[in-house]
């Protein structure tokens, strides 16, 4: 259906301008009854849209700054691809105490969704030690040598607890500052998994130790190069993954 879903949402609705917003996705701010909000349209399953839109209302709940649905006009979270979500204003954070206060978001984030079930679909890093796929994970794509040291490196988190992570935090542009609040944006990439797959920040503005921060770095980078494949990006994140 595309853009025409945007009727859904009533009468007083237009699109205004895209938004960079990812490959995957078509994001265009968007005027709803005056006022400004973020649209954004994809491919993802119904059921994948209603694990991320109560997540965010659950967030919103809890005191946590992020995007909120607005309904369509009949009470949906989205419909047809789309979700419509409100508009944040800020910056992105610039200094490394921006980035600390970051990580005090994360770290609420984590503590707010202990066990929390997984995006449907989905798989944790450590899920795929034993499972080949996941979203847009598929291990058969890369070669072997590669898989092992994107393992080796996920096998490092085994044991630990899980909550939901951002997924993508220390990207400036998925951040929203303001003196008063810590907004996080684009949960596209949300899922269950060890939350020090989120810390990997700037400067280690979250304060990880060097033993935590090595486990981190190593199996954050595994999870881009497997995500990616087989892009330059990609190939660089898998460079920075040691070889078994």
């Amino acid at each position: 259906m595309g853009w025409e879903a945007l009727g859904q949402w009533g009468e007083d609705v237009a699109r205004i301008e895209p938004l960079a917003g990812g490959v995957a996705n078509d994001v265009w701010s968007v005027r709803i009854n005056g006022h400004l909000a973020v649209g954004r349209l994809g491919a993802r399953s119904d059921a994948d849209l209603a694990w991320e839109t109560e997540l965010l209302q659950y967030l919103d709940r809890e005191g946590l700054t992020v995007p909120v649905p607005i309904p369509t006009t009949d009470g949906r979270l989205f419909a047809d691809g789309l979700v419509v979500m409100t508009y944040l204003d800020g910056g992105p954070p610039e200094t490394q105490a921006d980035w600390r206060r970051v990580a005090g978001t994360l770290r609420e984030l984590h503590r707010l969704t202990q066990g929390w079930p997984q995006r449907p679909g989905w798989r944790s890093s450590t899920d795929l030690l034993h499972a080949a796929t996941g979203t847009k994970i598929d291990l058969g794509a890369m070669p072997p040598e590669s898989v092992a040291r994107c393992r080796a490196a996920w096998a490092r988190l085994t044991g630990r607890q899980t909550c939901v992570v951002h997924g993508n935090p220390n990207n400036p542009g998925n951040v929203r500052m303001t003196a008063n609040q810590v907004a996080l944006i684009d949960w596209d990439e949300s899922h269950v998994d060890v939350p020090d797959l989120d810390l990997v920040l700037p400067d280690n503005a979250a304060g990880l130790d060097d033993r935590a921060h090595d486990i981190a770095a190593q199996a954050s980078a595994a999870w881009e190069a497997a995500v990616c494949w087989d892009d330059e990006h990609a190939v660089k994140r898998l460079a920075e993954v040691r070889a078994v």
